[in-house]
């Protein structure tokens, strides 16, 4: 008879216990936080500043998970390129993702932010170090 592969330990050299960097998710998350009241950004923005332009998507995919996200995450601040609530259908009814911009006076139409433009909030670049390295003595 098989036996079941016993678990292995983890296969990383670093030590078990509080992460140093933020993964994927805790950016996407800490940049939709910044997302001021009254405003919209979108999910590629999102990926840009995170520093993963291409995977838009994968941003879509961590906003899933901010519902259970504390601090809170308002995710219904992210919307497509186009203005576009395409992540409607994640929240707890069809209508709650346009009913929360509504509130915060973003106008809604067709399922689309009115006057994009406008509203759209672009996340600002992470600011560089700009100190001078000090002198090798």
């Amino acid at each position: 008879m098989k036996k079941s592969p016993e678990k292995k330990g983890s296969s990383s050299s670093k030590p078990a216990g509080r992460k140093t960097e933020p993964d994927f998710t805790d950016k996407v998350f800490a940049i939709a936080r910044k997302i001021p009241r009254g405003r919209v950004t979108s999910y590629g923005a999102i990926a840009e500043r995170a520093g993963i332009r291409l995977t838009a998507r994968m941003v879509g995919w961590a906003m899933h998970q901010a519902g259970k996200a504390h601090p809170p995450v308002p995710a219904h601040r992210v919307v497509n390129s186009k203005g576009l609530l395409t992540g409607k259908d994640h929240f707890a009814t069809p209508t709650l993702m346009q009913e929360l911009l509504e509130q915060e006076g973003v106008e809604i139409r067709n399922n689309q932010v009115v006057g994009f433009a406008d509203k759209f909030w672009n996340p600002p670049l992470p600011k560089k170090n700009t100190a001078l390295p000090k002198k090798i003595r």
